[in-house]
């Protein structure tokens, strides 16, 4: 299938491969990239920068 979506990708990469150890890991890369993401342009930014 040529227009496989990268999410379904990285899935079939993780369970044929068997490296479930990178699951955390992305996980959290997103994670902080959603924070990021917030943090610049919104009105939780004092509340996110408290976490720091």
């Amino acid at each position: 299938m040529a227009n496989k979506s990268l999410v379904i990708e990285l899935w079939d990469f993780l369970k044929v491969r068997k490296k479930w150890w990178l699951f955390p890991i992305i996980v959290m890369i997103l994670l902080v990239g959603i924070l990021i993401i917030f943090g610049q342009s919104s009105a939780l930014s004092p509340f996110i920068y408290a976490l720091f």
